[in-house]
């Protein structure tokens, strides 16, 4: 394993402790634990590729575990969001379905000898996936911390609109992603 595939497996570890705390620890020093590790997994995305392309530890496993671990991760957050009646589940399936249909079509690429590496819209979808995240941990930690409920209600309208952005972002995505399999993928 590289160092660049350490930094993606430290995600791999991050959302599950992110998801015991936020679901069965609910206290005012959680709020500044969660933030840790979203920061902290969220730095180990950005860390991860930068190493990988210094060092030249860009490789096709790589290209497929670094958005395996974006997933799993993203998938979590939101999962805690949703539970905890900040994001719509309707959004969150649409999300579901879109990030394992990616996986899918990753897959059946990579059976070709083809590593589908990120594309810009699947980027764009990510950053805006840690926006809609933010403002949902922000909510979260609002009540958390005890803080005034206009404010939990200002954070979780603009979480969900953001959130709603993200996934008509994910969607169009999603079609770049099959337009690229049908045209690369699908040849002999």
């Amino acid at each position: 394993m590289t160092l660049a595939d350490k930094f993606t497996a430290a995600r791999l570890v991050i959302a599950p402790v992110f998801f015991v705390i936020y679901l069965f620890i609910n206290v005012q020093w959680t709020a500044p634990v969660l933030w840790v590790l979203f920061i902290g997994s969220e730095l180990t995305d950005m860390v991860d590729g930068i190493i990988a392309r210094k060092r030249g530890e860009v490789s096709g496993f790589g290209k497929l575990f670094d958005p395996f671990a974006d997933t799993l991760t993203q998938i979590t957050y939101f999962f805690c969001f949703v539970l905890d009646g900040i994001l719509p589940p309707l959004l969150f399936l649409a999300v579901l379905y879109r990030e394992f249909s990616i996986l899918f079509i990753r897959n059946l690429m990579a059976r070709k000898g083809i590593a589908m590496g990120a594309r810009i819209g699947g980027k764009i979808k990510t950053i805006t996936y840690v926006l809609a995240g933010a403002l949902a941990l922000m909510a979260s930690s609002v009540v958390r911390l005890g803080i005034d409920g206009d404010i939990y209600r200002g954070l979780t309208i603009a979480a969900i609109a953001v959130f709603a952005v993200s996934v008509l972002i994910a969607i169009i995505s999603f079609f770049d992603y099959l337009l690229i399999y049908i045209k690369v993928g699908n040849r002999e």
